[in-house]
C-alpha cells in the first residue's frame, strides 16, 4: 500500500486514581511516531517516543486494531532525589 500521503492523529487519555497516562499516535506523510506520557499527581514523570514501523502504519490505515502497540514504550520511573551534604 502507498502510505506516502497518509496523515493520522489519535490521542488516548486514561486516568487511574492519581496517575494519568496519555498515548498518542501521529502519522504525517507516511512516517509515524507513538508517544506515551505518564503523569503522577499532576506532574509529568515519564515520556517515551518511538517510531512506528511500516506494517503497523498499513494496519492503522485500514482501521485495524493493533494489540500491544505501546508495550515497548517504557516511561522512566520517577526517582526521589536526595541532597547530599
Amino acid at each position: 500500500m502507498d502510505t506516502s500521503k497518509f496523515n493520522y492523529d489519535s490521542n488516548e487519555t486514561k486516568q487511574m486514581g492519581g496517575a494519568k497516562v496519555v498515548r498518542k499516535v501521529t502519522i504525517r506523510n507516511g512516517k509515524g511516531y507513538k508517544t506515551m506520557i505518564k503523569y503522577k499527581n499532576g506532574r509529568k514523570v515519564g515520556t517515551s517516543k518511538k517510531p512506528i514501523d511500516k506494517a503497523h502504519i498499513d494496519q492503522i490505515k485500514i482501521g485495524k486494531f493493533i494489540p500491544g502497540l505501546f508495550l515497548d514504550c517504557k516511561c522512566n520511573k520517577h526517582k526521589n532525589k536526595t541532597r547530599r551534604n
